[in-house]
């Protein structure tokens, strides 16, 4: 399996590059950073996010070995043929490392700040369907063209090609309806959070949407997102344990982590993604992944 962990986008750049190179230095496979504007609050919200592109960029300078890419780029956001250009030219920059993940767009506070159109989920998730179309093309031919009801290109290039070939693109979501026949279509990778009993349910549907394609299911990656509790304190660990989260949780001591870790695998998951949100300060982050990939990574991967 891999192991990657998620740089929370409040970050400010010092934190944020040593978050990156702690990640790197530990043996985690990828960095993941969220695409998002403002805070997710149903009244306007204070607090500094950064833009997920121009972060990205930056730290595929400052890393040498790590995967990075966006969980995930949303699609309202940006022309498709544009986040591309800027996709190919980060995967350049980072000399072959960058994942290409999309999502339909989801957080109605931030079009609505910033004035960007939000609409039906319906039309939300024909747009995302139209630039996959987008950017398949263009991944594909020297030059495209293309009509469609949102997007359109007369003639146009996508030069230079990604380093990778392909470049990996991931679809972010779990919806059997839409998410998933688009992920069975066009992507190299799915992301949903989730427990490993959830992960083989909509797996189970994922594969059979590729069957209806046409497609092998195996040529699909699998990751799955859960926020990480495994505090070396017994009576914080019994602290957790007893609270209502909201969010899939893995928590536990390295041991009961480790067995969940391979129910995750024996669930068909790939790479587990350990988003950072949760840590109470520094020295809790650096202490739960320094013992992970000390005492859970080497018991699952041998």
């Amino acid at each position: 399996m891999r192991f990657s962990y998620w740089i929370p986008n409040s970050l400010p750049w010092d934190a944020t590059v040593a978050q990156a190179r702690l990640a790197e230095e530990l043996g985690f496979d990828g960095i993941w950073y969220a695409d998002h504007f403002m805070p997710n609050a149903v009244d306007p919200a204070d607090g500094p996010i950064h833009e997920a592109p121009t972060m990205l960029g930056a730290l595929a300078a400052a890393t040498s070995r790590v995967r990075l890419g966006p969980l995930v780029y949303g699609n309202t956001y940006r022309n498709p043929a544009v986040m591309l250009k800027s996709a190919v030219t980060i995967d350049h920059i980072s000399n072959g490392r960058f994942v290409l993940g999309l999502g339909a767009g989801w957080q109605e506070n931030e079009h609505r700040a910033y004035g960007l159109d939000f609409n039906s989920f319906r039309w939300r998730f024909d747009r995302l369907e139209e630039a996959c179309q987008v950017i398949t093309s263009l991944l594909a031919e020297g030059r495209s063209t293309f009509s469609g009801s949102h997007y359109s290109l007369v003639d146009a290039p996508l030069d230079p090609k990604p380093v990778q070939s392909p470049l990996p693109i991931l679809i972010g979501g779990g919806g059997e309806k839409r998410t998933l026949p688009i992920v069975a279509r066009y992507a190299n990778e799915w992301n949903v959070w989730g427990t490993p009993e959830l992960l083989a349910q909509k797996g189970a549907v994922l594969d059979r949407c590729c069957e209806t394609q046409g497609r092998d299911p195996s040529t699909v990656a699998h990751s799955a997102v859960a926020l990480l509790f495994m505090p070396s304190d017994a009576t914080v660990l019994e602290k957790v344990r007893s609270m209502s989260i909201e969010r899939p949780t893995v928590i536990g001591t390295s041991s009961e982590v480790t067995d969940i870790m391979g129910a995750y695998r024996d669930a068909g998951v790939g790479e587990f993604i350990i988003p950072g949100f949760n840590f109470r300060g520094q020295a809790d982050l650096e202490d739960t992944l320094q013992r992970f990939m000390a005492e859970v990574v080497p018991a699952i991967n041998g």
